[in-house]
């Protein structure tokens, strides 16, 4: 295997791999979302069934307070998560030109390789005729 054959395979590994990180971050984008609507959709539940007792009444608001730290402490994780994508989106796209530019620099070599086997086979069916043409005018002058 060549070089840049291995070359381009790490870089897609490379490529690769990112966009898994990313899927992965997403879906924990995803999960700490649907935490914090589940939590507001839990203060709802918790503030119906306050309203319907006196004990109730009164421990909803320790209730809440802890609601509001769980609340901040998910938000506070999707500002990180938003920050890693943002980081890990980067990464992919220069690794992705990274890819891109050593696959382009393979293809034009594979051309410039294709152009020059191209040309020594001309050469050699040049030479052949030109042989051929020389044998039939010494015979023709014999």
């Amino acid at each position: 295997m060549k070089r840049g054959d291995t070359l381009i395979r790490l870089r897609r590994f490379r490529v690769d791999e990112m966009k898994r990180r990313m899927a992965t971050l997403d879906g924990m984008k995803a999960d700490a979302e649907r935490k914090l609507s589940d939590l507001e959709d839990s203060v709802a539940r918790e503030r119906q069934r306050a309203s319907d007792s006196d004990i109730g009444r009164l421990a909803f608001p320790s209730f809440l307070k802890s609601i509001e730290q769980r609340r901040e402490n998910l938000r506070a994780t999707l500002k990180e998560i938003e920050r890693e994508r943002v980081t890990a989106q980067a990464d992919l796209n220069v690794a992705f030109q990274d890819l891109k530019s050593l696959e382009f620099a393979a293809e034009q070599q594979a051309k410039r390789a294709a152009e020059i086997e191209s040309r020594r086979a001309q050469s050699r069916l040049d030479e052949m005729a030109l042989v051929r043409h020389l044998r039939k005018h010494a015979m023709r002058g014999a």
